[in-house]
């Protein structure tokens, strides 16, 4: 049996093959229609118990909560992103995801992109979600690995991360630069408006000014 067939058997959710990378990400849909959706981020996996979404909360788990998102969002960018997820493991020549109650493995890669998109709209107006859909997809997948490292470092955190730093700047950058329907094109200031919220301080935790110290008293030469 071939090294691609192996991977395809083996395969869960999107693109997740526990066999080369324990690490992957999960998406938890409860099964209520008004519960918060979860995307968590794990590094390890039991082919038993799987991913432990429901016990990382309490720290019997490695899994880190990166973000939870309303329901309604979440029911706005699932299909968008599972086109383009499936678009991509088709060209891998792998099978297609679906989502699903309860937990939705991602290989890594998918799963930071996914979480970047969560991040840009979990604070958003409902209305700016479509904007920020088409200015993902825009965006190349290497482009949204870079801004998810860069997030996740500084405010990856799904509650204590929230609405700061790159966090903050994420959604300003994909939600308030529309572009046209249909077209995936990149916003042409998304990363000088990275730059520019970064600057402007909404990172306040780590850009407070320090203390000046007293100029010392010129001493006398005699």
């Amino acid at each position: 049996m071939s090294v691609a067939k192996q991977a395809t058997e083996k395969m869960l959710g999107f693109g997740f093959v526990p066999d080369e990378s324990s690490h992957h990400f999960l998406v938890t849909i409860p099964a209520g229609n008004r519960q918060d959706v979860l995307i968590s981020e794990h590094y390890s996996y039991d082919s038993e118990k799987g991913s432990g979404a429901i016990t990382f909360a309490m720290g019997q788990d490695d899994g880190k909560l990166r973000v939870s998102l309303d329901r309604m969002k979440w029911n706005a960018i699932a299909d968008d992103v599972r086109v383009e997820f499936n678009r991509r493991l088709k060209k891998q020549g792998l099978p297609p995801g679906n989502w699903k109650t309860g937990e939705n493995p991602l290989s890594r890669l998918l799963g930071k992109e996914l979480t970047l998109l969560a991040w840009a709209i979990e604070d958003t107006d409902p209305v700016l979600v479509p904007t920020a859909i088409r200015n993902w997809l825009g965006l190349v997948p290497e482009e949204r690995w870079w801004l998810f490292t860069m997030t996740n470092a500084a405010t990856g955190h799904a509650v204590h991360g929230r609405s700061k730093g790159w966090r903050k700047a994420v959604r300003f950058a994909l939600t308030e630069n529309p572009v046209g329907v249909g077209q995936h094109e990149p916003p042409p200031q998304i990363f000088r408006l990275i730059g520019e919220q970064e600057r402007a301080g909404y990172a306040a935790e780590s850009l407070a000014p320090k203390p000046r110290r007293k100029a010392k008293a010129p001493s006398i030469v005699r």
